[in-house]
């Protein structure tokens, strides 16, 4: 694809970011319009489930301008009728010659008979253009539908020795506010924010989303895995004023204490126990059941090194302070590691951002 041709996907990757914290349970997809003349006639983004998806709203902008130009999209045009019309009929009808595509759109409603549609008539159609920024921008959409699986996010704040907390305990605040604060945005990004049992009673965290440019129009679904009924129902996280709360717990926790969490307006479900807790791959399907995308796990190092160990992270946020607590203060992840370093599990880089003194690193597992 030319300069030009880059850019106008660029540009649609970027217009579908937009999305991102309002369209789940559906892509955030952004689509740029081209006339005959190669100037832009219309853009658009799927703004939440319900409305328009960027196909159309792009196509409404550009009007009779559309008519042999070119459509420029992050993720295949649906062809089926869902909450709105087919986006496929939609080019269609609208006239475009050609559309360049970054991605199929692995949901089985879909799965190539959009592509398929806009072949069928006569439409010139590309696939690829732009596809890894695409893929990064849609990952947990595109691993939700692959799998029914929520996506694993998994976000924690270390020392430079990789500490956590030091060795009385003490957490607050390890990094600062700028890390703070970008940490709240990927809380906005995602549609639930876990914890484990532990940080839950040391912390009495609230986990909403806060002090953001714009404020979030809903809260993540509070997430606590609890197997054995370890933590009351009381304080910021179970109040349901602040945002809603599930407990995954298992067959074993008290049945006096599930009552409580109910009582105080939790949601509870179980799943099977494991070592240590709840099973967290049977976790991560019910979260998935649920229409969570994302979720973002923030602690603590137990339920970390559990979810690494079992080779359950997606994706690896971690913000580095200029901090050293030593060897007696509490890891990151305190799992058993590999006997060897060939034996260790690879990690690919994909930002490094400086946030006041601190740094965010930003991972993915190797060979994704």
């Amino acid at each position: 694809m030319d300069g030009t041709g880059s850019d106008l996907m660029a540009r649609a990757v970027t217009l579908g970011e937009h999305g991102r914290r309002s369209a789940p349970p559906n892509p955030w997809v952004g689509c740029v319009v081209v006339d005959e003349r190669g100037e832009i006639a219309g853009e658009g983004r799927h703004r939440r489930p319900g409305t328009p998806h960027a196909e159309a709203e792009a196509l409404a902008a550009a009007g009779e301008r559309a008519r042999g130009g070119t459509a420029y999209v992050t993720l295949e045009p649906c062809a089926h009728h869902g909450r709105t019309p087919p986006c496929a009929d939609a080019l269609v009808s609208a006239g475009v010659r050609r559309v360049v595509v970054a991605l199929e759109d692995p949901d089985q409603r879909v799965a190539g008979r959009g592509l398929a549609r806009l072949r069928a008539a006569g439409v010139d159609v590309e696939v690829g253009p732009g596809a890894e920024a695409a893929r990064r921008s849609l990952a947990p959409y595109l691993h939700h539908r692959r799998t029914g699986r929520a996506w694993c996010l998994m976000k924690t704040a270390m020392t430079l020795d990789a500490r956590v907390a030091a060795a009385d305990g003490s957490s607050r605040w390890i990094t600062g506010m700028a890390a703070r604060a970008d940490a709240h945005g990927i809380r906005a990004d995602s549609q639930a924010v876990v914890v484990g049992a532990g940080t839950a009673l040391a912390d009495h965290p609230s986990l909403t989303a806060r002090d953001l440019d714009a404020p979030a129009d809903r809260q993540p679904l509070r997430v606590l895995l609890d197997g054995s009924g370890r933590v009351p129902a009381t304080g910021p996280l179970f109040d349901p004023a602040l945002a809603p709360t599930l407990v995954i717990t298992t067959e074993g926790a008290p049945a006096g204490t599930i009552d409580a969490w109910r009582a105080a307006g939790a949601k509870v479900e179980a799943v099977p126990a494991a070592p240590g807790g709840v099973d967290l791959a049977a976790t991560l399907d019910l979260l998935g059941r649920l229409d969570v995308l994302q979720a973002m796990v923030e602690g603590g190092p137990t339920l970390h090194g559990a979810l690494l160990q079992g080779g359950l992270v997606d994706r690896l946020v971690t913000y580095v302070a200029p901090k050293v607590l030593g060897p007696g203060a509490v890891p990151a992840f305190p799992e058993p590691g590999p006997a060897t370093l060939g034996d260790a599990a690879g990690w690919q880089l994909l930002s490094a951002t400086t946030l006041g003194d601190d740094v965010r690193l930003e991972y993915e597992p190797a060979g994704r």
